[in-house]
């Protein structure tokens, strides 16, 4: 792996792990790509170029010309946002990654696919949730997460494309906002304890949900491409997590260094009916056992760790305490 193309690149992940892939591979080494153009670090620190994933061929030409050998193909409508436009998480979700498979084919390239957690639903065991189990997700996120694990079998098996990929669980980060997914309320939930003191969960109290800190979920990412893929057993679908909470443990961590932080309740039938449907807490044996997975952030760790990084955000920007 040394030339490396990502697409979605100025997202909540593609943002963090196109910085942390620079620093692996040099600035060069990585073109970061997004259907938007932005100012910021993504976009001055290396070769970016704006694409968009579902226009036919558009993928394999940016990958061509960067002479990709791998691709990190993170280009999607997430879970909340994909309930309020179906039809277009379908083609931005599948039709992308129909592009993007195509795309490494042709070019003989190694291709990571996220997952979620949101491809589970009911019926799936919600606590240690198996690596292979029933997967029924009710929400379209969900099923295009689905046929995007079929997929990426489908053409490791048919074609020989290295496909690998992981099943996320909520993933929580200071370096971007949020981008529309059932979790964000944990992102959202530390900002404004450092913003305002006070927040609004749309989630019940008792919701528990898989979470990890986005140094960890780099840091699988990376383990994962760099993996010998003889020892691949589950290859487009690795369960990962490193904690189970809800919105009260949070608030409880944050006010080990915020006291009169407060939380009250104002439950969004959609995304608590969405987060119903996904497991409590995920059995990650499998990616432990096939690549070594780890995790470095408990709950504590990663609380000390975002609040220290908003506030400094904070700090260096006062106008968003109010805005």
């Amino acid at each position: 792996m040394k030339r490396i193309m990502i697409t979605g690149a100025l997202g909540q992940l593609g943002t963090e792990l196109t910085l942390r892939l620079r620093e692996l591979y040099g600035d060069e080494a990585v073109l970061a790509t997004d259907v938007r153009q932005a100012d910021g670090p993504v976009a001055a620190g290396g070769p970016f170029r704006t694409l968009d994933v579902t226009e036919e061929g558009a993928v394999f030409e940016c990958a061509k010309t960067h002479r990709a050998d791998t691709i990190v193909h993170l280009a999607a409508l997430l879970s909340a946002t994909a309930e309020a436009k179906p039809m277009f998480a379908w083609q931005l979700n599948i039709g992308g990654l129909l592009q993007a498979l195509e795309a490494a084919r042709a070019l003989e390239c190694r291709l990571f696919v996220p997952s979620s957690i949101a491809a589970f639903g009911a019926g799936t065991p919600k606590f240690g949730t198996p690596q292979d189990t029933l997967q029924r997700p009710t929400t379209m996120y969900g099923v295009s997460k689905v046929t995007g694990e079929l997929l990426c079998d489908y053409y490791f098996y048919k074609y020989g494309v290295d496909t690998r990929g992981l099943r996320f669980p909520g993933l929580v980060s200071h370096a971007a906002p949020p981008g529309g997914g059932t979790t964000d309320y944990a992102v959202e939930m530390y900002a404004e304890a450092v913003r305002s003191g006070k927040y609004t969960s749309y989630l019940k109290a008792g919701t528990y949900l898989d979470m990890m800190y986005m140094p960890d979920a780099i840091q699988a990412i990376t383990m994962l491409l760099e993996a010998d893929a003889a020892a691949l057993k589950h290859r487009n679908a690795y369960n990962v997590t490193a904690m189970s909470v809800d919105p009260e443990d949070i608030a409880a961590s944050i006010r080990r260094r915020i006291p009169d932080f407060e939380v009250a309740y104002r439950i969004d039938p959609v995304r608590q009916g969405i987060a119903d449907g996904w497991p409590s807490a995920m059995d990650t044996s499998a990616a432990s056992a096939e690549w070594g997975f780890r995790t470095s952030y408990d709950l504590d760790r990663m609380t000390d760790d975002m609040l220290e990084k908003l506030a400094g955000k904070l700090r260096a920007n006062p106008a968003r305490r109010s805005g």
